[in-house]
């Protein structure tokens, strides 16, 4: 029962991180009426305090090894708190209110996705490249069935009759959710923890460690700019109505369905030549998603089977790639993780500053009729930036050592 409660926490985190990254700019902006520059600014904000508080996390876990199990009630309750605090805020409701719960809902988040990528050598039933592998595997399959179970809850409420577009149930939902993966889940963090030597950046250069976290945190720009504009994309640039909880849930489906074939594949022929074969499908996914023509419902489908699949390689290979090299110059992995973290955190922050501002000056207006220039900004934002970035993190890709990239 150890991988499937491992998969049970990465499906409540997954659910966590749905919600902060897809729904609130959405949310905030129709619900709340906070406006598109405003939201950008705050989550910048908030990446701010990661800066500090990811890296403090990490070592605080491996400071104290014992603490695991309150580390992870810790991160559990403080999503069951935030989020029905978080969808049941009235409209008007200010931003100093909203960014209070947000670095709540935020440092819970952190706190669990730390815990459970550091703890990866403690998890696996051994510390070995294969079993790591497959360590990997059952987590992110976990993560991408809480993703799929997030994307859907908001519209299954609302056919349910549920009121504000399905959010304070969603909210008290969510919180729920936490609180039974607490219970469920203890005994995984009652294992003795594998813990290694204290982190420098010598170390982590010398290991490999930080080319991964620069090619962490560069491919993880076009899947949080993504992530921020797909509600808007669908709705307002393919002029989809009501479609955006399917195709998003499609997309997750097929990244889910892929993870154990990258696992395997990986395990067969190493992880940069999968990422070698992964990656070129979210590149045509972008250059697809950028000539779709309005109401192309079909074709933005064959889009999400293809990049979601690609997905799955990067959310399986890179943290289990990362994950041995630790292991393997045995560094203290929740400390490294926890730069992790903020690199892929600090993606998001940097799209959703970096594109919403953008759509802002374009005279974009989510769920309103928009000028062909306001589209044109949607689309580039969402699809050509994305592409160049992606081709970016393919080219690093190619240049990794063998010896960082060895299966």
């Amino acid at each position: 029962m150890l991988y499937p409660r491992v998969s049970l926490y990465a499906l409540m985190l997954a659910a966590a991180g749905i919600p902060l990254y897809i729904h609130l700019p959405r949310f905030a902006a129709v619900n709340l009426g906070i406006s598109l520059g405003a939201i950008g600014t705050v989550l910048l904000l908030i990446r701010l305090v990661d800066l500090v508080q990811d890296p403090l996390i990490g070592w605080a876990i491996d400071r104290w090894p014992g603490g695991q199990n309150a580390f992870a009630i810790a991160a559990a309750g403080g999503l069951a708190i935030g989020f029905p605090l978080l969808f049941s805020l009235p409209q008007g409701a200010s931003i100093a209110v909203l960014m209070t719960i947000l670095i709540l809902l935020f440092s819970a988040y952190s706190l669990g996705t730390i815990l459970l990528y550091g703890r990866s050598a403690t998890l696996a039933k051994q510390a070995t490249p294969s079993e790591l592998m497959t360590l990997a595997a059952f987590r992110e399959g976990g993560q991408l069935t809480g993703v799929v179970l997030a994307a859907s809850a908001p519209a299954l409420f609302v056919a349910l009759g549920a009121g504000s577009q399905g959010y304070p149930a969603f909210g008290f939902f969510l919180g729920g959710l936490a609180l039974a993966t607490m219970v469920l889940t203890a005994p995984i963090w009652r294992r003795a923890p594998i813990t290694g030597q204290g982190l420098s950046f010598d170390k982590l250069g010398q290991a490999g460690a930080l080319r991964l976290l620069a090619l962490a945190l560069v491919n993880s720009l076009p899947v949080a700019i993504t992530s921020t504009l797909f509600l808007f994309f669908v709705e307002d640039r393919l002029q989809l109505p009501g479609k955006a909880g399917g195709l998003l849930i499609l997309f997750f489906v097929s990244a889910g369905a892929s993870v154990p074939l990258w696992a395997r594949l990986s395990n067969r022929i190493g992880p940069k030549q999968t990422l070698i074969i992964a990656m070129p499908l979210s590149i045509l996914g972008f250059i697809g998603a950028a000539t779709l023509a309005p109401g192309n419902l079909a074709g933005f489908a064959l889009i999400c089977l293809a990049s979601g699949a690609a997905l799955g390689a990067d959310m399986v290979v890179l943290p289990a790639m990362f994950s041995v090299i630790l292991t393997r110059a045995g560094l203290n992995a929740s400390a490294a993780f926890g730069i992790w973290s903020f690199a892929g955190k600090l993606g998001l922050a940097l799209a959703a500053f970096l594109t919403l501002p953008l759509l802002e000056r374009s005279g974009f207006v989510p769920g309103q009729t928009n000028s062909a220039k306001a589209l044109e900004t949607l689309n580039l934002a969402y699809a050509v930036l994305p592409c160049i970035l992606k081709l970016g993190a393919f080219g690093m890709v190619l240049t990794l050592p063998t010896k960082v990239a060895a299966k």
